[in-house]
């Protein structure tokens, strides 16, 4: 194999146990197993790529994608997706509150600040990390029906998940004022790009971690989940429909 097309289309199969004419046109990326989990329940479809790096399951013209965790993972999950030319991608991640959020808020960010080093192999630094604003938009509309709040603003991604003792960082992090941190919206937004790939994500709240009490544990990461995720699932699987009986295209940008 020596072009990119080979090599993706030779590996999303091999990653997701999925064979490239089962995906939808429409894709969420998540990187917990219980949103499959809920996805394949509400449509009753089968969950593939078992024993894989990622699983996978599809229906109504919807692939929902666990890639598992961090910028590399999400990169690579990027790449090989560009073997079917997604209409849209839309990640539904967890993330750190670093202001006024609260657990359980919902975060709809306008940029990524790429603090994660993974984006830098695919794109120069001083490229912003930028969402496909008419999926953006598509996600707006659908909240609003939901009738919930969110916070918008910048995510700083980090390569980095044990920060949370570290003073200088957390002062770092306030610096900049950024909205919440995660390890993987920059690196979606820059690789979606650099592949041509309509992207944009929905994060939710899973702790507060500029303060002790707020550090998530296991007990307060279930407690998220079993409040939250599930009408956060719902929120990014009405956007992808919204998007596609609209039939608008979510490229907004000239690609070369």
């Amino acid at each position: 194999m020596k072009t990119k097309e080979e090599i993706v289309k030779n590996w999303l199969p091999r990653y997701t146990g999925t064979e490239i004419k089962e995906f939808g046109e429409y894709i969420l990326i998540v990187n917990f197993h219980n949103y499959l989990e809920m996805f394949a329940k509400q449509f009753d479809a089968e969950i593939k790529g078992i024993g894989k790096p990622m699983q996978t399951c599809t229906a109504n013209n919807i692939t929902i994608i666990n890639f598992g965790m961090g910028s590399a993972m999400a990169a690579t999950c990027m790449d090989i997706l560009s073997a079917i030319d997604p209409k849209a991608v839309l990640f539904l991640g967890k993330c750190g509150g670093l202001k006024k959020t609260k657990v359980g808020d919902l975060i709809l960010p306008i940029a990524a600040i790429r603090g994660e080093g993974t984006s830098d192999d695919y794109l120069p630094k001083e490229i912003p990390a930028l969402p496909s604003f008419r999926l953006q938009q598509a996600v707006s509309s659908i909240i609003r029906k939901h009738e919930r709040d969110y916070w918008t603003g910048t995510v700083y991604t980090t390569n980095r998940r044990v920060w949370e003792h570290d003073e200088k960082f957390k002062e770092y992090l306030r610096s900049i004022r950024t909205m919440a941190i995660d390890m993987e919206t920059a690196t979606i937004f820059v690789v979606g790009f650099a592949n041509s790939i309509p992207h944009g994500a929905l994060l939710l709240v899973s702790d507060n971690p500029m303060v002790p009490d707020g550090v998530k544990t296991a007990d307060s990461d279930t407690s998220v989940t079993k409040l939250y995720a599930e009408e956060h699932l719902k929120i990014g699987i009405e956007s992808l429909q919204e998007l596609a009986s609209s039939g608008d295209s979510v490229k907004h940008l000239i690609f070369e």
